[in-house]
């Protein structure tokens, strides 16, 4: 059976925009640095970096690099780490390897297309399972997860911290679905490419560390803004699906850039002082939103992330959100993504807090609301 799969709404939407609009106040990532920068964190690493070989590396991941991600877990070992190119390769090979037509899957919503789309065109059923939007904020029912769950049922699929709203599994739900899972026999394929920016203090863990079969996803993108490195990787206990996953890659990228995957280590050996300083432009990108948003509280709903650097805000105006983005994109450069990216008719956009020039991008976003009689 050939695989026929929709657009990437996203992508597609990005190509028209991402690299011509002056103001991007949607971005999923954060701030972003320098090749110099990044080697600045240790003195020797410029001229070991430019005396690296640039030959193939392991199929699995140079072995430094699966040694530095496993450390960032409570129970991974380097041998339960396989490295990919970004996310995408990872959770298209995850579910190829996995999935079977007529399984069926379970998947929180709204979220990345291709934790969905992927196993829609592999022939599942993907049941979705909704963040709801509460008075106290954004919510998930575990009584709904576990109405859901059918015999022929195989994956759940997670995002957490959540793109687009920001909503984050606590501990106790963490502990939850983990035991639902384990009860009916399920995977569970958690995206948690924005570990590490938590905003409301908590410490979680890795899926992977609390459920054997648990699978995380991680990427050098999104928490640490080195999406050139095009660097991923997945973390399971499960040796089977590591073997699969690792001759699953032997058709799709066989290894990753040997220089990304040094680049990597180094910033992973750093961790804490990039998250730290990611944290601390989110923080204060956020704050500068909570102004914003407070002056206009009719034409909009906020609700602060739980960690991560976008939010889901509603606004309040009947023009559709697609032809509000158009406009706004069109006539003041600000990129905003409206809901239907994520398909949903709803008058939601994403913004995103977490690039430097953030206050820039929203002054403009003001100006147009001003002009236009919006406010």
């Amino acid at each position: 059976m050939s695989m026929k799969i929709n657009d990437f709404k996203l992508e597609v939407f990005f190509g028209k925009h991402e690299f011509s609009a002056p103001y991007l106040l949607t971005q999923s990532d954060c701030e972003s640095m320098s090749i110099s920068q990044l080697l600045a964190f240790e003195a020797e690493s410029q001229e070991e970096f430019l005396n690296g070989w640039l030959g193939y590396t392991e199929v699995p991941g140079d072995p430094e690099l699966r040694r530095v991600i496993a450390g960032l877990y409570g129970t991974m070992g380097a041998e339960d780490i396989v490295v990919h190119a970004g996310a995408q390769e990872p959770i298209f090979n995850f579910m190829n390897v996995l999935l079977e037509p007529d399984d069926h899957v379970i998947c929180q919503f709204p979220i990345y297309q291709s934790l969905f789309e992927v196993a829609d065109a592999i022939g599942c059923e993907v049941s979705p399972w909704p963040i709801e939007a509460g008075e106290k904020g954004w919510r998930l029912d575990l009584a709904k997860l576990e109405a859901l769950i059918r015999p022929d049922t195989k994956l759940i699929i997670l995002n957490s911290p959540n793109n687009p709203t920001g909503y984050t599994l606590t501990n106790n739900e963490i502990e939850q679905i983990a035991r639902i899972a384990a009860r009916h026999d399920l995977y569970v394929f958690c995206d948690e490419v924005y570990k590490g920016v938590e905003l409301d203090g908590e410490k979680r863990p890795w899926f992977a560390d609390h459920y054997e079969k648990g699978i995380s996803l991680g990427v050098m993108s999104k928490a640490y803004g080195l999406a050139g490195l095009r660097i991923g990787w997945l973390a399971t206990k499960d040796r089977e699906l590591l073997d699969k996953l690792v001759r699953m890659k032997h058709y799709t990228s066989i290894c990753s850039s040997a220089p990304s995957e040094k680049l990597a280590v180094i910033a992973l050996k750093h961790s804490d002082e990039l998250l730290r300083r990611n944290v601390a432009i989110i923080e204060k990108n956020l704050k500068t939103a909570e102004d914003f948003f407070n002056r206009y509280p009719d034409l909009f709903e906020f609700i602060r992330p739980m960690a991560g650097p976008v939010a889901f805000v509603k606004m309040n105006i009947e023009k559709p959100m697609d032809d509000f983005c158009d406009e706004l994109v069109a006539r003041q450069g600000v990129l905003l993504l409206p809901s239907s990216i994520y398909g949903l008719d709803t008058p939601y956009f994403r913004m995103g807090f977490g690039r430097e020039n953030f206050k820039e991008s929203l002054d403009q976003f003001e100006q147009f609301l001003i002009e236009n009689q919006y406010v």
